[in-house]
């Protein structure tokens, strides 16, 4: 039994983190190298994309996305989908995706000083080659280089509110325990503890 509140206990654990890891605003510094648009056959991964033509079933068909290709410092590829959000989940209010395609467009190739242009392209979710499944950039701006130093202040507040919010709920989930769930099983324990106090006491004098 205790093995199975830790298998539970580190299940749920994985599941918040992945949540978190996928849902809070990440940066990556980039270069822009092409922007384009594809029509999308979403099929089991209709999940991870927002909008688009549903079948009965309620899974996403197609529907055309705006992409932005990037390489980073070390020349690894890394695919952006562009996707509004909109008022749904995760809550980051996008409606600017037509924009945030033109000045990703504006942004391919050097500078005039001849020098990489460097992004910092803000995003959440995953990228997986397997299941087709892009990170989703929110926005974008030029970076100092490809070494600068990001403090993800917008991350570290939320976690801090997160985390404040589900200590408060588990301080007063133990103080209602403590004071009114233990005491009810106690007194019911104390009862059932009497009966069966009584039965055998019955049952040695038959």
């Amino acid at each position: 039994m205790r093995y199975l509140k830790w298998i539970l206990r580190l299940t749920l654990l994985t599941f918040i983190l992945a949540f978190l890891h996928y849902t809070l605003p990440q940066h990556d510094i980039v270069r822009i190298t092409n922007t384009y648009e594809k029509r999308i056959d979403f099929g089991s991964s209709s999940f991870f994309w927002s909008g688009g033509t549903n079948s009965s079933d309620g899974t996403l068909l197609n529907r055309d996305v705006f992409f932005v290709e990037t390489f980073n410092n070390n020349e690894k590829p890394m695919i952006f989908r562009n996707e509004d959000t909109g008022w749904g989940w995760p809550p980051y209010f996008k409606f600017d995706t037509s924009n945030l395609q033109a000045e990703a467009s504006d942004m391919i190739g050097k500078a005039v000083s001849g020098k990489t242009k460097w992004i910092v392209m803000r995003h959440y979710g995953w990228r997986n080659e397997f299941f087709s499944i892009y990170p989703n950039a929110v926005s974008l701006r030029l970076a100092t280089g490809p070494n600068e130093r990001i403090i993800p202040w917008a991350k570290i507040g939320l976690l801090i509110i997160i985390f404040a919010v589900l200590w408060g709920l588990w301080v007063r989930w133990v103080r209602f325990r403590t004071t009114k769930i233990t005491p009810f099983l106690k007194k019911w324990e104390d009862y059932f503890e009497r009966v069966g106090i009584w039965v055998r006491s019955k049952l040695n004098k038959s």
